[in-house]
């Protein structure tokens, strides 16, 4: 249990001095502007580039790792839409918001942070494989479903420029490419270029893990919507479970990359999630709470994960042979 507390506590601990800070010293939203900037556009992206780069590129190349991550992800998302619109008679932006709840984990800010901190440095690779193709999914599905919705009025044709141009631009499938190029051709930066990187790198996690802490305490908790009753457990439980079945089906994976992706899955409601909502005025207080209640919710879940991976209880392959 101590080892389960030394890895979860600074985690954990960061989200919390974030919320904290923002409760104490009560600064505007806007103030979390450069931190962001500085989060997603080079310090995350600086981690990507620097592991990945360092990464031989036979592993680079495992697209039955990552096409059986996006269609469990996929799944999950389905499954969480159907829900909205059988059960809750759900329009279809508003299932389409649930669903991204139940499958599209805060990958990003917490991802790299917790998986390198569990597993070490080898995590690095299936922890950006994932977030990049997951990424360009979610991408994908949320205008489209949108446009089918009458949410999003833009043209055919603008409506995949611009899903073409959020995935080609992004900071962190921008590292991804460039990351794995360096790879490809050995390409070692200079050794004051190196240093910067490092430097840039080693602060992604805590300022990511502190910046979402801060982005909780500024959306209070309202009201629980209904609808966490199937989102929670679909995203907390249901969505590693069945990545790790999905995992031992397909098989002849390494350990980390299955503990890596079985991890990632569990992690709570992206902030996106809300960022989507506002996007298209569709549920949006109800996401806002869907992440903070799924972030709670997670210290519990995630802890009861690490200590099944670590103690050796939950193998690596449930179908060995």
């Amino acid at each position: 249990m101590a080892e389960i507390t030394g890895l979860v506590l600074p985690f954990f601990g960061l989200i919390l001095l974030g919320y904290i800070a923002a409760r104490i010293t009560r600064q505007p939203q806007e103030a979390m502007g450069w931190l962001n900037t500085f989060i997603i556009y080079v310090s995350l992206p600086a981690l990507f580039f620097k592991l990945l780069s360092r990464t031989p590129i036979e592993q680079l190349a495992r697209w039955d790792y990552v096409l059986t991550s996006m269609v469990v992800t996929y799944t999950v998302f389905a499954l969480v839409f159907a829900a909205s619109i059988l059960v809750r008679r759900a329009l279809i932006g508003e299932a389409t918001i649930q669903g991204l709840a139940g499958a599209y984990g805060n990958i990003g800010y917490m991802g790299p942070g917790i998986a390198i901190l569990a597993f070490g440095e080898p995590a690095a690779v299936p922890v950006a494989l994932i977030f990049c193709f997951e990424n360009i999914m979610h991408f994908t599905i949320a205008p489209m479903m949108m446009a089918l919705s009458g949410g999003d009025h833009r043209s055919p044709g603008a409506l995949a420029l611009g899903v073409v141009r959020k995935i080609a631009l992004h900071p962190f499938i921008l590292a991804t490419i460039v990351g794995v190029a360096a790879a490809w051709i050995e390409f070692v930066p200079p050794l004051p270029v190196g240093r910067l990187i490092d430097y840039l790198a080693q602060a992604a996690a805590p300022c990511a893990l502190f910046a979402m802490g801060v982005t909780l305490a500024l959306r209070p908790l309202k009201r629980v919507p209904v609808e966490l009753g199937f989102i929670v457990p679909m995203k907390l439980i249901a969505h590693p479970v069945m990545m790790y079945l999905g995992l031992s089906l397909i098989g002849d994976f390494e350990p980390v990359w299955v503990y890596t992706a079985v991890l990632l899955a569990s992690l709570p409601t992206a902030t996106n999630v809300f960022v989507i909502a506002q996007q298209y005025s569709t549920w949006v207080e109800r996401a806002s709470a869907t992440v903070l209640v799924t972030t709670v919710c997670s210290v519990g879940s995630v802890s009861v994960l690490l200590w099944l991976i670590t103690s050796g209880t939950l193998p690596p392959d449930l179908f060995p042979g």
